[in-house]
């Protein structure tokens, strides 16, 4: 099956095979493996990916220990690199959070017109549009004069960041302060698993826990706003923000630092609980017993 080249690589399965690629490669990104044709990475001429596939020879490029061709890069937001490569147009999820790292990815991969639809559109007020709305289009205003209303004047304000000032005139707006903004009310559960062992005579200090995760419950835009950069989506990528998940946990394994987190945001714990069991027992006097646990901490902000 001869390899697509329609896209502008004009490249075919005897190039690959010259250069010692195969016609279906395994790419490692970041952890996540991958599976694809060799046209659809060569798709974008001068992208990153091309210059790899095309300039280079397969024994050049870095692999991981079973033979995949390795890329430190975001292994969950390459499938979208990847999902743009194959017909050259971006589909994303709803309340899809990740925009500008994913516009970063493209930049990395080299594929300027994808970095050109990840840009806001601006209004003729100079005012970017709300967050959701994103286009590939080259320009913006055609998109305004196809939709019926030619000659007509379109401006955007966004008016999730404006609001009535008491003291102004009914015709005025004045920004609306971060914090009534961002500052909604909800729970948030902090849970995770842990060990610690106790000596046989109970009376000596129990050995420091050793937490393996920490796991964040509750819902999606309250804990990206608390957490930020160091919570883990991976487990639940596609969450809409006014959805709940217990599928995230944080990148480290602090509680101390979690719990800053949350009361720097304005969380108070009203609750917590624990449950402990013996998973390890010798018969042998000397040797202590090993215990697991699972805790939970609940948050509020009022």
């Amino acid at each position: 099956m001869a390899l697509a080249d329609s896209k502008g690589s004009g490249l075919s399965s005897g190039d690959a095979g010259a250069l010692g690629f195969p016609e279906i490669v395994e790419l490692n990104v970041g952890g996540q493996v991958y599976v694809t044709r060799y046209g659809t990475l060569v798709a974008v001429r001068d992208s990153l990916l091309w210059h790899m596939f095309t300039q280079k020879k397969a024994k050049e490029l870095a692999r991981d220990s079973k033979g995949r061709y390795f890329l430190d890069r975001d292994g969950f937001l390459f499938r979208y690199i990847l999902d743009y490569l194959r017909d050259l147009k971006l589909v994303l999820p709803d309340y899809f959070p990740e925009r500008s790292r994913l516009q970063r990815e493209a930049q990395f991969f080299q594929l300027p017109e994808l970095v050109k639809c990840l840009n806001p559109l601006i209004s003729k007020e100079n005012s970017i549009t709300e967050e959701g709305v994103f286009s590939c289009a080259s320009d913006p205003e055609q998109e305004l004069q196809g939709m019926g209303g030619a000659g007509i004047s379109v401006a955007t304000i966004d008016m999730s960041r404006v609001a009535l000032s008491p003291a102004s005139s009914p015709g005025s707006i004045a920004p609306t302060p971060q914090s009534l903004e961002t500052r909604r009310s909800g729970y948030i559960t902090v849970g995770y698993r842990g060990s610690y062992t106790i000596g046989r005579d109970i009376q000596a200090d129990a050995k420091f826990r050793r937490v393996a995760r920490i796991t964040v419950c509750g819902k999606t835009s309250l804990a990206k706003e608390v957490f930020g950069d160091t919570l883990n989506e991976s487990r639940d990528p596609d969450r809409p923000p006014e959805r709940y998940t217990c599928r995230y946990y944080l990148k480290f394994n602090f509680l101390e630092q979690a719990f800053d987190k949350l009361a720097e945001a304005g969380f108070q714990m009203v609750a917590c609980s624990s449950t402990g069991t013996c998973a390890f027992a010798s018969n042998d006097q000397s040797e202590d017993k090993v215990w697991t646990s699972y805790t939970e901490y609940v948050f509020c902000r009022q």
